[in-house]
């Protein structure tokens, strides 16, 4: 199982950098660019709430589930 986060394409449709979201979800840089760059290993309903009114989407938008096997045969993002 994996979860991939598509945060970095909402914020290019959004046109948002990194530090104007991270100013409006009151994150610090360093936490949100691990988000960003799909290192994450948790995400609090809070912060996820916080993004996705920033963002104006919605949490699908920003997460995606992908079966291992889809990972493997390059799917999608493997980071």
């Amino acid at each position: 199982m994996a979860i991939i986060i598509n945060l970095d394409v909402v914020m290019a449709q959004r046109k948002k950098g990194l530090t104007e979201l991270a100013g409006e979800v009151d994150i610090t840089l360093a936490n949100l660019s691990i988000l960003k760059n799909n290192k994450a290993k948790a995400v609090r309903l809070s912060t996820l709430d916080a993004i996705c009114k920033a963002l104006n989407c919605q949490p699908g938008d920003i997460l995606q589930y992908v079966d291992d096997e889809e990972l493997t045969k390059g799917g999608a993002k493997n980071e």
